[in-house]
């Protein structure tokens, strides 16, 4: 039994992590199309694509009325985030954050950790709660769109202008072209619908092989919640992050990170609560106190503008692995 749950963890943990890469480049690629900026990308739709398992797993466990899997899934894998995601990525390309539009995300991100530890706090996460973390994640988006948009002025104005200065002759080219992109578009969108197939799927797998697992060994759900699950489902963010890091694209590897732990309080914890009222395990406290710990670091080194060096990253991974430690030797 064991061996058979082993292997549905591995199949689902592959599943997550491909329908994550496919979810995640289609639906950056559909976004750059439209005229979005790559920070913006960034802190929405790869980070809210990268927390697509996240949402599949813990709304899969609260259906289930495994609210130790649900709860734990979302603060093991911000810890993760936070600790082992944003220090590697530290490691690779040590960074200075000086968007500002980035800054505000991460006072978001600790005001979300706060909102989480008052939640958590009844040790219950009820249906109003969670639908109050829902409306909060509205607001935060719509604060996003504002400040996206008003960005953007000026570049679809100049867009207009080049536009106007177009002469007859490119029209035929003009058609072609838009032939082109309506290829590229339906790819995408295949991509898109592809990925978020294979997300479910594997979820699937991936919470019901952890709870066999958990029963089999004697450890409870919450344990294997916030640590297995957490990092099978922060798999994407890992992978995006690296990638974005080792290209030189350190915006994005933070806005990741940092969008994805906003979504993950706001909105994973919100739809599962709203799904159904969520049980707290006991560790989620631990848990809680090690994230404020890694929030309140993040937030003094990104929203200050200070640069984030190698030997700070190591730190930040040797605290996300002594998580780990902690949470199964409790």
């Amino acid at each position: 039994m064991m061996l058979g749950d082993a292997a549905s963890l591995v199949v689902g943990v592959l599943a997550l992590w491909l329908g994550a890469r496919l979810l995640v480049t289609g639906a950056a690629r559909l976004a750059s199309a439209a005229g979005v900026s790559a920070l913006v990308v960034g802190l929405t739709v790869v980070a809210f694509g990268t927390s697509a398992p996240e949402i599949v797993v813990s709304t899969g466990a609260a259906l289930e009325g495994r609210g130790g899997v649900a709860v734990g899934n979302v603060v093991g894998s911000n810890v993760f985030n936070l600790g082992v995601i944003l220090g590697l990525v530290a490691v690779i390309a040590p960074f200075r954050v000086a968007e500002q539009l980035l800054r505000r995300d991460v006072l978001a991100m600790a005001a979300s950790t706060v909102v989480a530890a008052a939640v958590l706090a009844t040790a219950v996460v009820s249906r109003l709660e969670g639908a109050v973390l829902l409306l909060l994640l509205g607001a935060y988006l719509g604060a996003l769109v504002v400040a996206v948009r008003n960005v953007g002025d000026s570049n679809a104005t100049d867009g207009r202008e080049a536009a106007s200065h177009e002469s007859a002759d490119g029209a035929s080219t003009a058609e072609v072209a838009s032939g082109e992109v309506s290829v590229r578009f339906g790819l995408e969108v295949g991509r898109v619908v592809g990925g978020l197939a294979l997300v479910i799927v594997g979820g699937r797998l991936l919470v019901d092989a952890a709870v066999g697992l958990a029963l089999a060994a004697g450890v409870s759900e919450w344990v294997v919640g916030a640590t297995v699950v957490a990092a099978g489902t922060s798999l994407p963010e890992l992978v995006t992050s690296v990638v974005a890091a080792r290209r030189g694209d350190t915006s994005i590897a933070a806005g990741n990170v940092v969008g994805s732990n906003v979504f993950n309080v706001l909105g994973v914890l919100g739809i599962a609560a709203a799904v159904r009222p969520l049980a707290v395990d006991p560790g989620v406290f631990l848990a809680l106190a090690w994230l404020a710990v890694l929030t309140v670091f993040a937030t003094a080194v990104l929203a200050t503008g200070r640069r984030l060096t190698r030997l700070e990253g190591a730190t930040l991974v040797a605290f996300g692995a002594g998580y780990w430690i902690v949470s199964i030797a409790g």
